[in-house]
């Protein structure tokens, strides 16, 4: 199949089926909060490195956390009882999104300047949000990731101490929980993942969890 290539006046996406097998749907267009979000709820999202244009994917699986199944191993829980734990959020989006780049950057540049500025737009319009973990008051690792309605689309993490980022992503899915929310895209399976309780669901079921989840486009709120 081709590879779809985007307008940069109009928004529009080719239906997600159309995908190729590894998954790469679109190419071009831009980073525009309208276009994130036209993605995002279209089971899209764009990644690419600093040799290639914009490139848009749509897997044919996905990986997935629903927040009340995440998965806390005994070891992890003993961890979180013996130290003090909490998450904040949107302390610093786009202090927490340059963590992620730093904590990834020998492994391939994919967070680039222009996705630091577009999910900073993204953010400052109300979608994307930040989460960092304290562990006996010191940051000890976060994420960030896109918030549309009833879902979390997780992009990416990083970890400054011992389970820092277990501690943001478990501490999250219990506030998502709380809340609501359908679920947790984490986009591909790691070993780690899964272990948390990560599952993969094809691009059909996922696009109707999306069908669950967003009932409107509209900035996030939780209840903490």
């Amino acid at each position: 199949m081709p590879v779809f290539q985007l307008s940069m006046k109009k928004i529009v996406f080719p239906p997600p089926s159309l995908a190729e097998p590894d998954g790469l749907l679109a190419v071009g267009g831009d980073l525009s909060v309208k276009r994130l979000l036209e993605a995002y709820q279209n089971s899209i999202f764009p990644w690419y490195d600093d040799e290639s244009p914009i490139l848009w994917w749509s897997p044919p699986e996905r990986f997935i956390i629903i927040p009340e199944d995440i998965h806390i191993s005994h070891s992890m829980r003993k961890f979180m009882r013996k130290h003090e734990v909490r998450i904040e959020i949107n302390r610093d989006f786009a202090d927490t999104m340059h963590h992620c780049r730093m904590a990834h950057h020998s492994k391939g540049e994919w967070i680039l300047d222009e996705m630091e500025e577009a999910y900073g737009e993204l953010h400052r319009a109300g979608f994307a949000i930040g989460v960092e973990s304290f562990i006996d008051g010191e940051m000890a690792g976060g994420l960030y990731g896109v918030i549309i309605d009833k879902c979390f689309f997780g992009e990416s993490m990083f970890t400054e101490k011992e389970n820092g980022s277990k501690v943001a992503l478990i501490l999250l899915s219990k506030l998502l929980s709380e809340n609501g929310f359908c679920f947790i895209d984490c986009q591909f399976h790691t070993d780690h993942l899964e272990s948390m309780g990560g599952i993969s669901v094809s691009r059909d079921e996922y696009l109707k969890l999306l069908g669950q989840g967003i009932n409107e486009v509209k900035p996030f709120h939780l209840d903490i």
